[in-house]
This record gives C-alpha cells, sequence and structure tokens, in this order.
C-alpha cells in the first residue's frame, strides 16, 4: 500500500511541478557552472548504496571540500543555491528517487556511507526500510545548518549529537508509521 501511494504521488507530483523544474534547471543552469542536477551516493533499504538527485546548489566538486554544509554562508554554495536550499527546493527530484523506488515519501533521511559506518547494532535498524525524503528528524533539524555554524566542531558536534538524536527519532518513526501518520508528516513538512 505504501509503495502505490509512493507511487501516485511522485508521479503526480512530478507532472503538477514541471514548470518549476524547467525554471529552477534554467536558474541553475545560467547562473553557475556545471550541471543541473547533483547526484551522491547515500544509503538505502538493506544497507545497500543508491543515487541520490539534488538540484544543484554548489559549485562542482564541493562535496571534496567536506560532507557537511555549514550556515547559510557556505562559500561552496552557489547564489540560486541559497535560495533554493532555504526553501528546500534542491530536493525536489528526490521525487525520481521515490518513483524509482529508492526512496519513499516518509522515511529515515537516507545518509552518506561515512556517517552510516558510524552507526552501532540498533541503530542500523533505520536501514530496515526505505529511506525517505522527510521524517520527523528532517522537521526538528530543518536548521541543521544553522546549528552546525554556531559550534567550533560541527562534524564532532554532528555526529555526536545531531545523527543520534536523529537516529533516535526515525527509530520511533518505524515502530510507530502508519499510511496516515505519513500524510500527516508530508502536511507537516510542507508547512515547515
Amino acid at each position: 500500500m505504501k509503495r502505490i501511494f509512493d507511487f501516485v504521488c511522485s508521479f503526480c507530483g512530478l507532472l503538477v511541478l514541471l514548470p518549476v523544474f524547467i525554471f529552477i534547471s534554467l536558474w541553475v543552469g545560467l547562473t553557475s557552472k556545471g550541471g543541473i542536477f547533483y547526484k551522491q551516493k547515500r544509503v538505502g533499504k538493506n544497507n545497500k548504496d543508491f543515487s541520490l538527485y539534488k538540484f544543484r546548489s554548489m559549485a562542482v566538486g564541493a562535496d571534496k571540500k567536506g560532507l557537511l554544509t555549514v550556515g547559510g554562508k557556505d562559500s561552496r554554495i552557489t547564489k540560486a543555491g541559497y535560495y533554493l536550499r532555504k526553501y528546500k527546493l534542491d530536493e525536489l527530484p528526490q521525487l525520481l528517487n521515490v518513483l524509482k523506488g529508492d526512496m519513499s515519501l516518509v522515511g529515515p533521511r537516507p545518509e552518506v556511507r561515512k556517517y552510516v559506518d558510524m552507526y552501532t547494532k540498533e541503530q542500523m535498524r533505520v536501514l530496515s526500510v526505505r529511506p525517505g525524503i522527510t521524517d520527523p528528524a528532517s522537521i526538528k533539524y530543518r536548521n541543521e545548518n544553522e546549528l552546525l555554524s554556531q559550534v567550533d566542531n560541527p562534524e564532532q558536534y554532528y555526529i555526536e549529537n545531531i545523527m543520534p538524536d536523529k537516529i533516535s527519532l526515525n527509530l520511533q518513526y518505524i515502530e510507530s508509521r502508519s499510511l496516515f501518520g505519513d500524510i500527516r508528516l508530508i502536511f507537516k513538512t510542507i508547512f515547515c
């Protein structure tokens, strides 16, 4: 049932958002060098890697300078990328991931391999379901970049504080997930 819901909603979402996709594609393509989309390896269900799609919001090769972005003024972020990230519009291409079956609309946000390799056996349970575009942790930490900009060692703070809390929230989500709960989280995400 969840997969049918995801497929229908992502397909309809892509159709409705087609004009937005065209506008953003032109904006990204005309204002900075590089491709329109950005692909990054993330870890999905059953600990398998997949390519996550986003609109490119950073200069080409910026991910080689670190996986975390810190604050809204990260010098690697393009001018268009600043607004795409602020309003989470860079995430829209993940509807393609949902359509393909790599992701769900709601589920634990997929993490990069570097951080998944730090998970405990208990934390690995978040990989028992399809990752999602949104989840309870995404709502709580929607201003994660700003939080990280206020600490001396952003990566250490992420690993020791934010990541464990996100995983805990997602494990709670997995235990009590339902279609109606997912719909509620989708609307909560839109309003946030």
